[in-house]
């Protein structure tokens, strides 16, 4: 008999195969004493430079594959393992207490672990994940236990996990995984991403799969409304087996626009935009069609290293993504680190909450040298083709005043110098803090555009972190609130004739899209496999019927009720 069970859907599409139901290891560790400590201490060195070789190969592999900023992971877990306070202490225990390795490691791990997740921020809590995932590998090469590897898997499989590790998802093949279900995790968790980015269906947070699934029975993962389908019926596999024939033939559909503007059904152009990492996320910006970049965040750059980048390090970084965008316009944001995006190399202070804390636009004014370094790299790169520059996290005027003035001062240098500049940069901000959008009448007169970042903008209005469970409910981008803000921000710009675009995750989302459009928004920039749905949706929405629909929904109670009124009227079911 048939069971279902309900997730969250975190990629779409309909995958039917095979369960492989991937276990953890059984590391059963007991504490022994040792009488030889340098033995053991080498022993443990050795167990470390083995985990590290592993995880610099999954690196390099994760790097020219999917792009640097999905590398990144695996750049923070070599640090871990590299990190003094760690690896000292397990060395103390075993030199001031003659614990074996396995047991100093197991026990200095969890002491971090449980430190970092009882912290009230998920900066932190994903620093108890990192050491969660390096300590089981080193453990497991201690005890010379073999983790289960899902990068032999050689036949069409569904992976069943309790969550999957960013060293599993790693070693996923699209070729035979064809999808996965996990017991925890939601859409932005780092297996719900990557998912996306392989483009297999997923479904996460189900709970019992892994209870209730056995290897080897005949499983359906549905990505589109987030089921998992235990032992299906013949009926039930006829019923997937076409919807997930729909998908595809959907899919082949969506393919023939790659090339097509972003047009509404009343003729009106909207710019669908991407939102990369690195250059090596341009082939599917290109492959999907969009009509340029909206968000190049350049933080990576500076990731996964021992020291700043240089100055032309950056430029050529830069250059390759304004070239190959072919005159399209590309949107680079300033560099967006601290608090929750740790440099090692600048040993930024800890902050209780790095999200409201020491990061992008207030460290770089602060650490002037670096910032100055970065404008420069984009002013020379801004004669190759459309570049616009974005200052990230602006909360008043004089921070923008600021930013501004640097800029000039490099432009002007650079110019003295005779090197080649463009006259037409287009300078703007990204609306994150409320505070911003409220005042986006004042900035509106001193940038060229706005772009939203919801992502930040919605728990910063809710007061609700949105990784945390609890309040996750809270993380409402159609709440009448937040469309308000959106509406203000986009409102004052065009009153001062400038453009506003929106970089968020909402930008691709399906139900958001009719009320952004209503609302006016100029650009939508949103994850490249995210174009061609949006482009397509585009075609059957009117932008001038849609603005007195888009004001009503100002007028609403709840995000409820406007979800419910734009399914009804403009999602297809």
């Amino acid at each position: 008999m048939s069971l279902k069970l309900t997730g969250i859907a975190a990629s779409s599409g309909v995958a039917i195969a095979k369960a492989f139901v991937h276990v953890e290891p059984d590391l059963n560790i007991e504490l022994k004493k040792v009488t030889d400590r340098d033995a053991e201490i080498e022993r443990f060195d050795a167990a470390l430079k083995t985990a590290k070789d592993e995880l610099t190969v999954i690196k390099d592999k994760t790097e020219a594959e999917m792009g640097a900023d999905k590398a990144e992971i695996f750049a923070a877990h070599l640090l871990v393992l590299s990190d003094p306070e760690l690896v000292d202490a397990v060395k103390g225990k075993i030199n001031d207490e003659s614990q074996n390795a396995e047991y100093a490691l197991n026990e200095i791990a969890n002491m971090f672990i449980d430190m970092f997740e009882n912290m009230d921020n998920e900066y932190m809590k994903e620093r108890a994940s990192d050491i969660r995932d390096v300590s089981k590998r080193v453990l497991g090469h201690l005890l010379g236990v073999e983790a289960q590897s899902l990068a032999t898997i050689a036949e069409e499989t569904i992976v069943i996990a309790e969550d999957l590790t960013p060293s599993d998802t790693a070693q996923l093949n699209p070729v035979f995984i064809k999808g996965f279900a996990t017991d925890i995790g939601g859409r932005t968790s780092h297996s719900a991403i990557m998912s996306r980015s392989l483009e297999i269906p997923a479904v996460v947070g189900a709970k019992e799969v892994t209870a209730k699934i056995e290897n080897g029975m005949t499983i359906i993962v549905d990505g589109i409304d987030g089921d998992v389908i235990i032992n299906p019926s013949s009926d039930e596999l006829a019923t997937y087996e076409k919807k997930k024939a729909d998908y595809q033939k959907q899919k082949e559909e969506w393919a023939k626009l790659v090339n097509e503007a972003s047009v509404t059904k009343d003729g009106q152009h909207v710019e669908l935009a991407a939102n990369i990492g690195t250059p090596k996320d341009l082939e599917g910006v290109i492959n999907n069609g969009a009509e340029g970049i909206g968000l190049y965040r350049t933080e990576f750059l500076y990731m996964g290293r021992d020291a700043l980048p240089t100055e032309d390090e950056q430029f050529e970084a830069y250059k390759e993504v304004v070239e190959r965008m072919d005159g399209k316009p590309v949107v680079i944001r300033t560099l967006d680190i601290g608090g929750d995006k740790e440099l090692p190399y600048l040993d930024l202070p800890k902050e209780l909450n790095p999200f409201l804390g020491y990061r992008a636009v207030r460290l770089c004014l602060e650490k002037d040298d670096m910032f100055r370094t970065q404008l420069r790299a984009l002013l020379r790169a801004s004669s190759f083709g459309q570049l616009k520059i974005m200052f990230p996290m602006i909360a008043t005027l004089e921070e923008l005043r600021e930013a501004k003035a640097l800029l000039a001062e490099e432009k002007d240098k650079l110019t003295a110098e005779g090197v080649e500049v463009s006259d037409e940069i287009e300078v703007g901000i990204m609306v994150e803090i409320p505070s911003t959008a409220v005042a986006a009448d004042r900035f509106a007169k001193e940038v060229d555009f706005f772009s939203i970042g919801t992502n930040d903008l919605i728990q910063y209005t809710m007061a609700a972190d949105r990784m945390n469970e609890r309040v996750s409910y809270l993380y409402q981008p159609y709440h009448p609130s937040i469309l308000r803000l959106v509406d203000m921000v986009i409102k004052a710009a065009h009153k001062e004739g400038k453009w506003a675009g929106m970089c968020g995750e909402m930008a691709g989302d399906e139900i958001a899209i009719p009320l952004l459009l209503g609302l006016g928004l100029d650009e939508f920039s949103m994850s490249a496999t995210s174009i061609l749905p949006a482009r397509s949706q585009l075609l059957d929405l009117s932008k001038e019927e849609l603005a007195t629909f888009a004001q009503e929904m100002l007028n609403l109670d709840t995000a409820d009720e406007v979800e419910a009124r734009v399914r009804e009227a403009f999602v297809k079911a």
